[in-house]
């Protein structure tokens, strides 16, 4: 995929959204894609089960919970980009299949990270960016919660291994790195690192992508730490990499790398599974 044509960004009540917003417009305008945001959230019923016990009066109340919710994200939408060129679709229920399900017709779908210990932002499960990233199988952008504004994604380091995650993470990303003014691919692989060098460069360079590669030697003890230091010392906007993890339904357990980057990132990431 040397295109991007269609753009899912995920929207909820909180204020990280408009970061995502503006940044799926700046991408849509980047590319001639098309944008579409999508409010999904756990509701209130399901958020505080148990609220219930107190009484039947608790269910308007849970009502009025998202009715908030909503009015506020409409709100925002409305303030962070042009509705002429990003749709708005809401749901509410289920947001880790709903955003999944819609996630299979877009080239790009863009989250927001959550805080290892954010207890406020309950609007979606813990596992929401993991499970959506394995459940899609589409390219996603992942914006860090730190990040306050949208920031031109030109320079890129790709984290490569020869696997089917990684390939599909790089695929992905194409039309990103063919805006990209620098792209590194660095590799942590202990096999015949000059033939990862050659496959990998040669394919970016088929795409018409230059790129230049650098080896690493893996810290056993966390390459995803390692990763995201090497990002910074590049001065790197994007990193690209697989994501790795196994299991069923929502039972999700993520490699170690994948969950450091996930937990820890600092710039935005774009992983596929």
């Amino acid at each position: 995929m040397s295109t991007l044509k269609s753009i899912l960004v995920h929207v909820d009540s909180s204020a990280q959204s408009a970061v995502r917003l503006r940044l799926a417009e700046q991408l849509a305008l980047a590319h001639g894609a098309q944008a579409a945001a999508m409010y999904a959230v756990t509701t209130a019923l399901l958020r505080y089960p148990m609220a219930m016990s107190a009484g039947a009066d608790m269910a308007p109340m849970l009502a009025h919970v998202d009715t908030q919710r909503v009015e506020a994200a409409r709100a925002l939408f409305a303030r962070s980009v042009d509705r002429q060129r990003v749709g708005w679709r809401e749901v509410s229920g289920q947001p880790l299949i709903d955003v999944a399900v819609q996630a299979l017709y877009a080239d790009l779908v863009v989250l927001g990270q959550r805080a290892v210990d954010d207890t406020r932002d309950v609007d979606v499960p813990p596992d929401f960016v993991s499970s959506v990233i394995i459940g899609s199988g589409r390219p996603t952008l992942v914006v860090p919660h730190i990040t306050t504004a949208p920031t031109k994604l030109d320079r890129v380091l790709v984290a490569w291994k020869p696997t089917p995650e990684s390939a599909r993470a790089v695929t992905g990303a194409l039309p990103l790195l063919l805006q990209a003014s620098k792209v590194t691919v660095v590799s942590f692989d202990e096999g015949d690192v000059a033939a990862t060098e050659a496959g990998i460069i040669g394919y970016l360079k088929l795409h018409g992508v230059q790129a230049d590669f650098r080896r690493e030697v893996a810290l056993a003890h966390d390459v995803g730490a390692q990763l995201l230091s090497l990002a910074a010392d590049e001065q790197s906007d994007l990193l690209v990499m697989g994501c790795y993890g196994h299991g069923r339904a929502r039972e999700w357990a993520l490699g170690g790398v994948s969950r450091t980057v996930i937990e820890s990132m600092t710039l935005p990431v774009l992983m596929s599974h």
